[in-house]
């Protein structure tokens, strides 16, 4: 591994987008989404015509207006300034849990309950309390499974990547990806350590972290950071930052990456040669980096290609999936990115898809670009993950003109 480009100016790249609609959309959502999360469900389970006992609606009810109320205070300490570890535990258990509560009780008491009529099931009340108990069994399993999900080791994840550019002399390199690991209020410094050694069993050429490592600073969530220095690579491990270092004092985690061995590729690329052929390998900080105020932080793909031979392929890490379009008009030839968490707890991957290109997966874009998205290898906030499973990646390059081709 050679490194060659260390620029980091700020010339020659167009500006940044502007904000997204789905952006300016989300700074409502603190307002409203509490209401509707908590509000809904206790409408369609207890007053919609179950006729409960006379304790049970209110005491129901008054455990709705808790949580409505408890949830945004639980997060503010948590997420806030105050940056209280076991507020933010509880604040988005509540918050994922609301999000399950209220998904389903939309899609049962608009699915189960008008299909228990047609099948003549019972009168009004006894079909309101079905599908009361339905939307509660459904929350319970769904959470117990998304806890137990969110918190396991990711499974591997392989495929193979044709880049019709890649010499044969790099057929079959071995590129490992974990990104999003978010390391936060719940400790995982054992979850990550496992993490690292099934990366480590693996046996990659190159291994890539494309950001977002933790909610919250490198001093405050070091322990947890700390296995990610035993990660091994043949040639090099590589690293980019995600848009939730700039929450956390990105440059914190650009400088603890390197202490523990790891490449920050802050707009510049290395060179990985191999039986006569290269491949470059770049890296970009996030798009978000420029409104952070970090002076030299920014995202900058002319600078990240600064002295590279454009005839050479290139393998690109950028936190975002969006940043594809950058990619594409420079030609790059395989774009890695996390970001999206594959919506991590469903349907929340409907509004992602409407701020993202892609949500998992590979994907063409222009005619020469690939996009690989990850599902990511944590989760942040809500500790579930449900119809949305985490992974560690391991992406074989392959050429057309190397020996798997023949």
């Amino acid at each position: 591994m050679t490194e060659t480009s260390d620029t980091r100016s700020d010339t020659g790249e167009a500006p940044e987008a502007p904000r997204s609609r789905l952006w300016r959309l989300m700074r409502y959502v603190p307002l409203i989404a509490p209401v509707l999360l908590w509000a809904v469900p206790c409408w369609i389970l207890l007053h919609t015509g179950q006729h409960w006992p006379s304790p049970v609606a209110p005491i129901g009810t008054a455990l709705f207006a808790l949580g409505l109320v408890g949830m945004p205070l639980a997060m503010a300490q948590g997420h806030g300034r105050r940056q209280r570890d076991g507020a933010a535990i509880v604040g988005d258990t509540l918050l994922g849990g609301s999000w399950v509560l209220f998904t389903w009780s939309v899609l049962l008491g608009a699915l189960l309950r008008p299909a228990l009529a047609v099948a003549g099931v019972g009168d009004g009340q006894d079909r309101a309390r079905i599908v009361t108990w339905a939307v509660l069994g459904t929350t319970a399993v769904l959470l117990a499974w998304g806890y137990a999900e969110a918190r396991r080791v990711p499974r591997v994840r392989r495929l193979d990547v044709e880049l019709p550019r890649l010499g044969a002399g790099l057929d079959g390199t071995r590129v490992a990806l974990i990104t999003d690991t978010h390391y936060g209020p719940l400790d995982r410094a054992r979850w990550s350590a496992r993490v690292c050694e099934t990366v480590n069993g693996l046996e990659a050429d190159l291994v890539c972290h494309t950001g977002d490592i933790a909610d919250g600073t490198a001093e405050r969530r070091r322990a947890q950071a700390a296995p990610l220095g035993t990660v091994r690579a043949n040639r090099a491990r590589v690293y980019v930052t995600g848009n939730h270092e700039y929450y956390s004092e990105a440059q914190g985690w650009v400088d603890l990456m390197d202490e523990l061995g790891w490449e920050p590729l802050r707009n510049r690329h290395l060179l990985l040669e191999r039986g006569g052929d290269t491949l470059v390998v770049a890296g970009v900080d996030d798009v978000t980096a420029g409104s952070s105020g970090l002076a030299g932080h920014r995202a900058h793909l002319a600078g990240a290609l600064d002295g590279a031979d454009p005839d050479l392929p290139v393998l690109l890490l950028a936190h975002q999936p969006k940043f594809v379009d950058r990619a594409a008009e420079h030609g790059i030839d395989l774009q890695l990115s996390g970001h999206t968490h594959g919506g991590q707890i469903w349907p929340f991957h409907h509004l992602v898809g409407l701020d993202q290109p892609a949500l998992a997966g590979l994907s063409r874009h222009g005619t020469r670009t690939l996009l690989y998205t990850s599902r990511g290898t944590g989760f942040w906030g809500p500790p579930f993950r449900i119809f949305a499973p985490s992974e560690i990646t391991l992406l074989v390059l392959r050429s057309p003109r190397g020996p798997a081709a023949s």
